[in-house]
């Protein structure tokens, strides 16, 4: 497929200016070229479609969505054109053309991954750090599963730096992009700071990053301490975050852009500076 796009307003990215004027080629689905109308030229024989007055953005990530929900189940048995409108209607219609999917059955995801890379459906860029690693009995019940439409997922259950370690490596090995870690459970267990290190470090190790699920503003505190790369979203149960924590993030991480809003409380994903790996 051969297409130009001419006269919109093209953003490339937040550090830089807009094209006015702007026109992007595409070349049999990949993008050639971009750039003012003066310098891009249209090749004649094209087909053309008249933006002007519009908008057109680079792709947008999505860096905390989770493929745990039962419309994914069986990935390799969903009819071609049924998971390609999922894909449509939960990424892509939304300009979501990267996601890392935080938590989820790798062996599941990555047939998902696998089938979008081939070409046979349409789909965003897949990252994914496969099962999250949780607290004993940090794993969500079967009613909770129930309750939410979510597929009952193994996750490992690790309780120290060497089980954190092993369960790290084990993932790594398997081919995930990240690792994740839930700093606590609902039923008040918490992971020790060795434990959530030895993980980052088996991530840092292969130069990927670690990600950390936390509830509390202590699991905040924890997991800057050990290392991590990022923290998934704000903790808006256990109250507001005290100086310390602030210091901590102001520190060594970024608020990303990319915020979810729940009722009067927002929650966002937090990154360290420092991080290269992302």
């Amino acid at each position: 497929m051969s297409l130009a796009l001419v006269g919109a307003t093209i953003v490339p990215s937040p550090r830089e200016a807009p094209i006015r004027d702007g026109v992007v080629l595409i070349e049999r689905g990949k993008i050639t070229a971009v750039g003012n109308r003066s310098i891009v030229p249209v090749p004649q024989a094209i087909e053309t479609i008249d933006c002007s007055g519009l908008t057109i953005t680079a792709g947008f990530w999505n860096s905390h969505v989770h493929f745990f929900e039962r419309k994914w189940a069986d990935a390799a048995a969903i009819p071609a054109p049924e998971l390609g409108q999922q894909l449509h209607d939960t990424f892509l219609r939304y300009g979501f053309t990267s996601v890392f999917d935080l938590s989820s059955m790798w062996v599941n995801t990555r047939r998902i991954r696998d089938r979008i890379e081939s070409g046979e459906v349409p789909g965003p860029r897949i990252r994914s750090t496969g099962e999250g690693l949780v607290p004993p009995g940090g794993a969500p019940s079967e009613q909770v599963c129930n309750m939410m439409g979510l597929m009952k997922t193994p996750l490992p259950e690790i309780a120290d730096a060497a089980q954190a370690a092993a369960a790290s490596t084990k993932l790594l090995n398997e081919g995930v992009d990240g690792i994740k870690v839930f700093a606590s459970s609902q039923s008040r267990v918490t992971l020790p700071e060795s434990a959530i290190q030895a993980a980052v470090n088996e991530a840092h190790r292969l130069g990927k990053p670690a990600f950390v699920h936390p509830n509390t503003g202590a699991d905040v505190l924890t997991a800057l301490r050990a290392g991590v790369d990022v923290i998934a979203h704000a903790t808006p149960r256990s109250g507001q975050w005290d100086d310390a924590i602030l210091t901590a993030i102001r520190e060594r991480s970024w608020l990303s852009r990319q915020l979810l809003r729940f009722g009067s409380t927002t929650c966002a994903t937090i990154a360290c500076r420092s991080s290269s790996r992302l």
